[in-house]
């Protein structure tokens, strides 16, 4: 279980840097909003570049964003039953989930992103706006975000594990930690 773990550890550290990155897009987007919106409605004077950074910076922080999410334990969860559950009843809801819905959804979003990223690439797409920059960045950003997100399942799952066969005790509550969303 120690190479899987120090996989998991190195998959971790990757997805917090990147989620630190993301945290910058947010602001970052909000900066060049907010300086778009003064430039075009206090100087009469834009760009469909502006405009199209924005939306690439948003899916930035989406695609990003997601593995960190994920990292921190902060995705949404259909409380129903997960809520009710003790600590191992949480975890092989989560091992369950990870096998059978996640894992292979975003390994099957990984490959189907792929070529359509590759096309974009090929072509040096560029937008259809006047202005407007190229598109295979923005596209980039699907594969990239979704093979982060099958790492970090992958992550999750090793380390859900380990604390199945008791491998790692003392961070048993950080990983299994659940808080009933706030109304």
């Amino acid at each position: 279980m120690g190479p899987l773990l120090a996989f998991s550890r190195g998959v971790d550290w990757i997805n917090e840097k990147v989620g630190r990155v993301a945290d910058w897009c947010v602001l970052l987007a909000c900066a060049i909003s907010a300086g778009n919106a003064f430039l075009r409605y206090g100087l009469s004077w834009s760009s469909n570049a502006w405009l199209e950074v924005q939306w690439y910076l948003f899916a930035a922080v989406v695609m990003l964003g997601a593995s960190y999410t994920l990292f921190r334990n902060e995705h949404v969860r259909v409380d129903l039953v997960y809520g009710s559950l003790g600590p191992r009843g949480r975890l092989w809801v989560d091992v369950f989930g990870f096998v059978v819905f996640m894992l292979p959804a975003v390994i099957l979003l990984t490959w189907m992103t792929w070529p359509f990223f590759m096309d974009s690439f090929a072509r040096n797409e560029g937008s259809p706006n006047a202005g407007g920059l190229l598109r295979w960045p923005a596209k980039f950003l699907l594969p990239l975000g979704f093979f982060l997100l099958t790492l970090q399942g992958l992550s999750e799952l090793i380390k859900r594990i380990a604390l199945l066969r008791g491998d790692l005790r003392g961070e048993a509550e950080v990983v299994v930690e659940y808080a009933r969303p706030e109304q």
